[in-house]
């Protein structure tokens, strides 16, 4: 396979410390969101730890059903992203405090259609806002992240339409809790998971939750 999760190279990426949202979310009620940040076992992993999140499942979102599964979505060709839909409590943690863990230690926002060691546009950084309040946060949190000039190249996170979400192979599914000494969660999700833990302990939570 030319593009998968399954090669553990290169050096881990360095976390930065994005600021808190000028304009917090007002959500209330159950809430989900879905992120793109490249192998969705690493955006699975972060989340999964942070407080407030009651699951988070690995998925495919931009293409078909008939060409959401693993082996396909790999090839780069099916317009799908790996992702990762997040079902959050708002009371505890917001949108934008998700969208802050998110472009701090999820993904690197500069670069295109890749993440990590992983080359193509599955593995896109996105975020696919849920609802018109969502999609207003995320906006006005990118751009005051371009202001804030955190990055010496350019953000490319696209915004991208809801449409429906395929969860992937049960065997992907709580991935980095399975399978702790997996070579790529080694070297590049468990840093992100230490670096949630490090930079934002209030937002930290020992336990992964599953599902």
């Amino acid at each position: 396979m030319l593009a998968s999760c399954m090669t553990p190279a290169m050096a881990a990426e360095e976390p930065v410390h994005a600021p808190a949202a000028i304009a917090p979310a007002s959500e209330h009620g159950m809430q989900t969101a879905i992120f793109a940040g490249g192998c969705f076992w690493g955006v699975e992993a972060v989340f999964s730890h942070v407080k407030g999140v009651k699951s988070a499942i690995s998925g495919y979102h931009g293409g078909t059903k008939a060409n959401a599964d693993y082996r396909t979505v790999s090839a780069g060709g099916t317009r799908h992203a790996e992702v990762v839909k997040i079902t959050y409590d708002p009371s505890v943690v917001r949108y934008d405090e998700l969208l802050r863990i998110y472009f701090s230690v999820v993904a690197d926002p500069t670069l295109l259609n890749r993440q990590g060691p992983d080359r193509g546009p599955q593995y896109r950084s996105a975020i696919v806002p849920t609802s018109r309040h969502q999609a207003k946060i995320a906006r006005g949190y990118i751009a005051q992240l371009e202001k804030a000039g955190l990055w010496d190249r350019p953000i490319v996170t696209r915004l991208e339409r809801l449409q429906t979400f395929y969860p992937a192979e049960t065997y992907h599914q709580d991935f980095a809790l399975k399978n702790p000494r997996h070579g790529y969660i080694v070297r590049w999700d468990a840093p992100k998971v230490r670096n949630l833990q490090a930079m934002y302990p209030d937002d930290y939570r020992a336990r992964f939750v599953t599902g």
